[in-house]
């Protein structure tokens, strides 16, 4: 049957609509070279597509969270290991190693299998396909949700929860779900949560806001604390930092009371005294030796 010309143009503008609905097409994963992916939401659902490169950070690089460190990796070798194993959320201050541990611990245990798949926040309803797509994987898996934070009644919230009580949406077995976040318990706090508390037997019992605020974080087996350096620590930090770049360049530095000072002033300019500034600071200092020496 000849279709009219006004017509098959009009189809054709129909199938070029429907078209940019559609998700492209995405290569199945190869998770024995691929050791991260993202979830991807396009018009109707969403699908992962692999990171092909991951930002190398060592274990031995981060500076000046020993304690942490040894928590979440003994936590993840369990995991790895198939032995019980938490959740775990990381909280604390920004610019302190969260997101740049779990990197870490991919690039260590990726030759053991364990692989990470990073989720935004608008994207947790899709959970259940998430781990659809992943559960029957001989790999273990970090779901890392970074930086996280919610406001009341978002949808993402409850789904979330879902995942980690161990309902019809919990997580796979060869799954555990890492989150970073500034919030212990990931939701703003205000003061009118406590109006609600009230003493019991000469203990506190807090309110409705406040139990159903910390109900989300109490789902975390682990929680894990990150707080602001002192300035001590911070300075500690910076000599490893700037020696350590120093090193890698071929460049003799000795700590000097021009170098500790420049690095004071640089976290007051900053309002911060932690691992990334530490960083950003020793990345400034040795840089401009560098230029100043003349070299490549």
């Amino acid at each position: 049957m000849d279709l009219k010309p006004e017509v098959v143009a009009q189809l054709e503008r129909v199938l070029t609509s429907l078209e940019q609905l559609l998700p492209r097409p995405v290569e199945t994963i190869d998770w024995n070279t691929c050791l991260a992916a993202n979830w991807r939401r396009h018009s109707f659902s969403g699908t992962l597509e692999p990171v092909k490169k991951v930002e190398k950070v060592g274990l031995d690089e981060l500076l000046g969270i020993e304690e942490q460190k040894e928590t979440v990796e003994d936590n993840t070798r369990q995991f790895l290991a198939g032995y019980p194993a938490n959740n775990v959320l990381l909280w604390g201050t920004r610019g302190t190693g969260k997101s740049s541990l779990v990197r870490a611990l991919l690039h260590a245990y990726a030759p053991q299998g364990l692989r990470v798949v990073q989720v935004d926040k608008d994207d947790l309803t899709y959970l259940p396909d998430i781990f659809a797509a992943i559960g029957d994987k001989p790999f273990k898996f970090i779901l890392l949700c970074d930086d996280l934070s919610f406001e009341p009644g978002e949808p993402s919230y409850k789904m979330l929860k879902s995942a980690l009580d161990g309902s019809v949406y919990s997580a796979p077995d060869n799954v555990r779900i890492y989150t970073t976040s500034n919030r212990r318990h990931l939701l703003p706090e205000y003061e009118t949560d406590n109006l609600g508390a009230k003493m019991v037997n000469n203990e506190i019992h807090h309110g409705e806001g406040v139990e159903e605020k910390i109900s989300l974080s109490d789902r975390f087996g682990l929680w894990v604390a990150f707080h602001a350096f002192s300035q001590d620590h911070y300075l500690r930090v910076v000599r490893q930092c700037v020696e350590k770049l120093a090193a890698q360049s071929g460049l003799e530095m000795s700590w000097s009371l021009e170098l500790r000072e420049a690095a004071i002033q640089w976290s007051h300019d900053k309002s911060k005294r932690c691992g990334r500034t530490a960083l950003q600071f020793s990345s400034h200092w040795v840089g401009r030796q560098l230029l100043k020496k003349g070299k490549p």
